[in-house]
């Protein structure tokens, strides 16, 4: 098939901005007190699978531009795929606990007050990435590298959960897949979703026309971070399902392996897509929260601010600063350790 070149550097493309994006999103919730609150948290956990995944899968995925053959042998066919549903997994399940606190935060407001905690989310972030662990171990288990036949005549061999031959674990594998990582966690946020919405126009209407500012500033706060976590749910919506179809297709249509030219640009639209959702994250944050882009710009401005100052040394530093670039280059890439206590702030995205 003609452009693969064009795929690989899109592919590319979206490495390099989505860690940049998210690895400055990360240095910026992490080290900024004045944003850390429960929803910020929550997206960091988010944008650290988006970064596993980056790092790890999508080069993978490029490199099938470059090579019809699998390149990593069977223990990167184990442990490629496992890494993807980790991540796939604490995207949607941080996705679920963020709506989860919203609900709590908008509907039951008095009840959050004992869940706020750094050690209480840091411990619900963990758990999140130990489910996702778990329920990847099959992917590693049963992923190999198993010969596909196309014709008669030719054949390949690829990467894949199950073997060609039989239709049951194909079909069981898709079908849990889409259950588990896509409609049973839409369906909970949509129901979360849905006592937001009630309770926020409630609340809407309940406000006197000149009541109480604190209060009406409080609901319009509640309704951005709302919003937030919303359009973040929408991009995961958006961006996994073409995956999950075409997963679904294959499964259930394994007498013949497709080959034709429409299969093929829909399964690259969807891988494309789904990696792009590792990649948006970061800037729909950054054109939804307007004290969020404040803080990114300024850990922007610092990365350059510190690039364009040692790229200015002289020369004749060069020696004296290779005694000391172990040192310094720990301070600058270390994060500031989340602890201490935790006032809950619904002001910040």
């Amino acid at each position: 098939y003609s452009h693969p070149s064009f795929i690989f550097s899109l592919d590319v493309s979206i490495i390099v901005l989505g860690l940049i994006g998210n690895i400055t999103l990360i240095r910026t919730l992490c080290s900024t007190k004045s944003i850390r609150n429960v929803p910020n948290l929550f997206m960091s956990s988010l944008a650290l699978g988006d970064v596993l995944l980056l790092v790890t899968c999508a080069p993978v995925d490029a490199s099938r531009f470059l090579s019809d053959e699998w390149l990593f042998g069977r223990v990167g066919c184990k442990i490629i795929p496992f890494i993807q549903l980790t991540s796939v997994g604490v995207s949607v399940f941080t996705l679920t606990a963020l709506s989860a606190d919203r609900y709590r935060a908008i509907v039951k407001p008095l009840d959050l007050q004992t869940a706020t905690t750094t050690t209480s989310i840091v411990l619900r972030a963990a758990f999140i990435w130990v489910f996702s662990l778990i329920l990847a171990i099959p992917e590693a288990v049963y992923s190999d590298l198993h010969t596909f036949n196309v014709t008669f005549n030719e054949s390949f061999v690829t990467c894949a959960p199950y073997p060609h031959t039989g239709k049951l674990h194909p079909q069981i594998h898709s079908m849990a897949s889409f259950l588990i990582f896509y409609v049973i966690p839409l369906l909970v946020i949509s129901m979360y979703y849905t006592f937001i919405a009630r309770s926020l126009f409630k609340s809407a209407s309940d406000l006197p026309m000149e009541g109480n500012v604190h209060a009406r500033r409080q609901v319009e706060s509640r309704k951005r971070l709302a919003k937030t976590v919303l359009v973040f749910v929408g991009l995961f919506a958006v961006c996994w399902l073409p995956s999950h179809i075409i997963y679904l297709y294959r499964s259930y249509h394994y007498s013949q392996v497709d080959i034709s030219l429409g299969h093929f640009i829909c399964s690259v639209i969807a891988r494309i897509l789904a990696f792009t959702n590792s990649c948006i994250n970061p800037f729909a944050l950054y054109l939804l929260s307007k004290s969020f882009k404040k803080q990114f710009n300024q850990q922007l401005l610092c990365c350059c601010h510190f690039m364009l100052k040692h790229s200015q040394q002289s020369p004749t530093h060069y020696n004296t600063r290779m005694t000391s670039i172990h040192s310094t280059h720990h301070s600058v890439a270390s994060l500031t350790m989340i602890n201490g206590r935790q006032l809950y702030q619904e002001d910040y995205v």
